[in-house]
This record gives structure tokens, C-alpha cells and sequence, in this order.
């Protein structure tokens, strides 16, 4: 079934741009394609930018970033599918950068991941740095 899928995406993707180049002609459905490539790199950028700031704060806080960490996932994989070209890939990526929408996939399949904390060693407060040192 994935593998049918798989082969399926490729096809679609010729389809539909044969039919809007009957539709608008050849030179602007790639300029279509660039157009989308380029503003799809500026929101990502923008975005990414953002999560990052997101990030900084949780760990300002001493929280784990784990929300935006996926979130950075989610940005990383809209990316790459506004750069291939395609309508349908870059419909997919474009719905990615809408913030609510890349929330709730990230809820969806976030059961399915898991991140574990570095441990901190609590006898010395937490502080502390384990090692070893001799006197010369």
C-alpha cells in the first residue's frame, strides 16, 4: 500500500501540472513553481525563527522544548516539500507553516515519539558536574 502511494504522488504531481499549464500555459506555471519555492523558503525562514526564540524561552525557564522541537520537524519537512517541486507537495507544505494546524499534528503524532531528558545528578544538588581530579 505505501509503496502504491509512493508511486501515486509522482503521477499526481504530473497530472496536475499538465493541467494548469493548460491552463495558464508553460512559462507561467513555472514561474508558479519558483514563486512558491521562494516565498515558501522566506515563511519557513520566518517561522523557524520564531520557534527558535520559542525554544530559547523554554529553556530560559528550565523547561524542556519538546513542543517546539517537533514543531521544528514539522518546519523542516514543510521545507522540503515547498522546495520539490509540485502544487500538491507544496499545498501539503504551505498547510505545515499555518501554526494551528502544525500544532495539532504534532499532538497527533506526538504519542508516537518519544524524547527523554539528560539526567542531572540530584545527590549534588543538580549543579554538578561528575569527574575526577588529582592533586600536583
Amino acid at each position: 500500500m505505501k509503496l502504491l502511494l509512493l508511486l501515486l504522488i509522482p503521477f499526481a504531481e504530473i497530472a496536475v501540472y499538465i493541467k494548469v499549464g493548460q491552463h495558464i500555459g508553460v512559462w507561467p506555471t513555472i514561474g508558479l513553481t519558483l514563486l512558491t519555492a521562494v516565498l515558501g523558503i522566506f515563511l519557513v525562514r520566518m517561522q523557524g525563527m520564531m520557534l527558535l526564540m520559542d525554544v530559547r524561552r523554554s529553556v530560559a525557564r528550565g523547561e524542556l522544548p519538546t513542543q517546539s522541537a517537533m514543531e521544528g520537524i514539522v518546519l523542516l519537512v514543510c521545507g522540503a516539500l515547498l522546495l520539490v517541486p509540485g502544487f500538491i507537495s507544496d499545498a501539503l507544505g504551505f498547510l505545515g507553516l499555518i501554526p494551528p494546524l502544525r500544532r495539532l499534528l504534532v499532538k497527533r503524532f506526538a504519542p508516537r515519539i518519544s524524547m527523554v531528558a539528560p539526567r542531572r545528578n540530584s545527590a549534588a544538588g543538580g549543579d554538578a558536574i561528575e569527574g575526577s581530579w588529582t592533586r600536583e
